[in-house]
């Protein structure tokens, strides 16, 4: 039997590839792909086996879906005899499972969101085509919590290094070092040259993110605030952080020009981008996903706000202008903002010197109003001084 598998390019589809290898050798043809280059192998596919259908093939498609036309020819295919199974753990993809040959979960147990690997690995011990043991686990559930990015509560430094890792070097040469390691270590660990490599391309992670922290834009779509920013490197990492600086936004639009993709990200469980992402023929999961750009994402993410400035960072090395005081915020449109605790549990907002009529229960709600609505940032201790003098400028006038 001959197996060819259809696979994501990225740590989560290319371990799907590896553990093909491992449990079919040199029986086993993989093709690592794009979200867009999937399609067009699997309708090459259906197309080449058109006539007769193979008895001594098996199709994989693992950590993919695809579009409407493939998914008809394949379920024809798969009627008139072929092998074809198709696993994946995105949301998008939900709709698969009223096939026969479609395996889509989402979470593997409660609170326990899936990968594609730790499906397909799961599939393979269950059919008996491969045996579990400790290094197998151990690379998939690294694998599993980058991906569903429960590295990071779980503080599982070494899920995100082997992502690092991958990207460091060429897919061929990250699966030929694994498969070597999978099946001549008994536990998985990184040598002490990989370890020294890692340390450098955090530091050069961390540098590239700080970058971006000045770059981000903040633009309306729709009913959602999103950042904006344009960036051809480390989208998880960068939307995860950006997210973070700027917890008011609803979610970080990643645009990479070079492939003329965008890649969504939120830190948020009440922001689901899956859904935003498939508004532009994309998708993924409620925390990341991901579309082309096609025209319609273009005018949205790119040509309505390219005028806009980056977003203010709040500043840094304030005494007097702190959060949770009276607070004062300024925009690029050098509108000025105070915000301060009328009575308990009572927070106000001035603009220009003028209340806002509306109150808000806690500081967080306030400032966030402040941030989404007029895109102003925590200003210099003496902007706040000038501010309140004016104040009692205005007072002693009336």
């Amino acid at each position: 039997m001959q197996f060819l598998i259809f696979t994501h390019n990225d740590l989560d589809g290319v371990s799907c590839g590896i553990l093909a290898k491992y449990a079919f050798k040199e029986n086993a043809e993989v093709r690592y792909n794009s979200v867009n280059s999937l399609d067009y192998q699997v309708e090459q596919f259906l197309t080449d086996h058109s006539g007769s259908i193979p008895e001594d093939l098996q199709l994989f498609i693992t950590d993919l879906s695809v579009n409407k036309e493939n998914e008809i020819r394949l379920n024809e295919f798969a009627n008139k005899g072929g092998k074809v199974q198709l696993i994946d753990h995105h949301k998008t993809a939900l709709h698969f499972n009223e096939y026969n040959w479609g395996a889509v979960t989402v979470e593997e147990a409660k609170g326990k969101l899936a990968s594609a690997t730790s499906l397909f690995y799961t599939y393979l011990v269950e059919k008996g085509m491969i045996k579990s043991n400790k290094i197998l686990e151990d690379y998939v559930e690294l694998v599993r919590q980058y991906d569903t990015w429960e590295w990071e509560k779980n503080e599982n430094i070494r899920s995100k290094r082997l992502n690092d890792l991958l990207y460091l070097q060429s897919i061929e040469e990250f699966d030929e070092s694994m498969l070597a390691r999978i099946n001549n270590d008994k536990e998985f660990s990184f040598s002490e040259f990989e370890e020294k490599l890692l340390d450098v391309e955090e530091d050069k992670t961390e540098r590239y993110i700080r970058r971006k922290k000045r770059e981000i834009i903040q633009a309306r779509v729709g009913k959602a605030c999103i950042g904006v920013v344009y960036a051809e490197l480390y989208h998880s990492e960068l939307g995860n952080a950006l997210g973070k600086e700027y917890p008011y936004l609803d979610c970080i639009a990643i645009l990479n020009m070079g492939n003329r993709k965008i890649s969504f990200r939120t830190i948020h469980d009440t922001f689901d981008v899956s859904e935003l992402a498939a508004k532009y023929g994309g998708g993924g999961h409620a925390k990341a996903a991901g579309c082309s750009l096609t025209k319609d994402a273009y005018k949205e993410f790119v040509e309505k706000p390219f005028s806009l400035k980056p977003i203010r960072q709040d500043s840094s090395y304030n005494k007097m202008n702190m959060k949770e005081n009276c607070s004062h915020y300024e925009n690029h449109e050098k509108e000025e903002f105070l915000l301060f605790e009328k009575d308990k549990g009572n927070w106000a907002v001035e603009k220009n010197h003028e209340l806002l009529k509306e109150g808000y229960q806690s500081f967080e709600l306030a400032e966030r109003f402040i941030k989404r609505s007029y895109s102003a940032s925590l200003s210099k201790d003496d902007q706040l001084i000038g501010y309140l003098m004016k104040n009692y400028q205005y007072k002693i006038k009336k």
